[in-house]
């Protein structure tokens, strides 16, 4: 259930195994593969023992979504340039400009695609739970999960929850597609939930949107305090917020 963006089913990137001939493991461990760079090593190869023009393709606008997503966290959307995003990808600026018209184009996609990637993470971690799992086992699962995915994306985390909102109108506007996807999800799962559980109250829909709202200033809050490696730990007060609102359960201490 709970995840921020539509619950499009995606299958992982696989020709990166090819192509990163050369990871900075140490770079990649830190600011996590969504914002894995190739600033200092050589361009994709070309040509009669290359890649064919349509893997080179592909490869360079993977390469400009992980960048842009790099520069923006490293110094905000405001202040990146087209320079800055093909200079880490290692490509050309021409190259850059066959894939997006501009650095909010390739933002947002960047944004979107790591949203996908999250989402599939938030779905394969409920499909892997037992048999007939209880309501409140899915719920914790989905949480972890995404928490856990912010965790191992810190820059995405910096990109997504610090510039989006302050990157124009097209972003503001996915964050609220984005933050309704998270409501409409939660929804689904409280009805499912409530087939098992009858004396779970019925709530309306401007209850999911807050728990929306809740949980990405709550995560705001942390990535803010550059504390992005401590979001795992807001699952129990997460699950405890969801519970309180939509099962009326009290809420626990320790």
């Amino acid at each position: 259930m709970a995840a921020w963006f539509p619950c499009r089913h995606i299958s992982t990137v696989t020709y990166f195994s090819a192509l990163d001939k050369f990871r900075s493991v140490a770079a990649t461990r830190q600011e996590g593969v969504l914002a894995r760079t190739h600033e200092g090593e050589p361009g994709l190869p070309r040509g009669r023992n290359g890649l064919p023009p349509e893997t080179v393709r592909a490869a360079q606008r993977e390469r400009l979504l992980r960048s842009v997503i790099a520069a923006v966290a490293a110094t905000g959307f405001s202040d990146v340039t087209v320079a800055d995003i093909v200079r880490g990808a290692r490509v050309s600026k021409a190259a850059f400009y066959a894939h997006f018209a501009d650095k909010e184009d390739c933002f947002l996609a960047a944004t979107r695609e790591g949203g996908r990637l999250m989402t599939d993470r938030v779905a394969v971690a409920g499909r892997h739970q037992p048999n007939h799992p209880s309501a409140e086992a899915a719920l914790r699962a989905s949480i972890a999960a995404f928490l856990g995915f912010l965790a191992a994306e810190p820059a995405f985390a910096r990109a997504f929850y610090i510039d989006m909102p302050a990157a124009g109108p097209r972003a503001v506007q996915r964050l609220e597609v984005a933050q309704h996807s998270f409501a409409r999800m939660t929804r689904a799962w409280h009805e499912r939930a409530r087939r098992d559980s009858p004396s779970w109250p019925e709530v309306p829909y401007e209850a999911y949107l807050a728990l929306a709202g809740a949980t990405a200033e709550l995560v705001r809050a942390e990535v803010r305090h550059d504390r992005i490696r401590d979001i795992p730990a807001l699952e129990d007060t997460l699950v405890a917020l969801h519970l309180a609102i939509l099962a009326a359960r009290p809420w626990h201490t320790g």
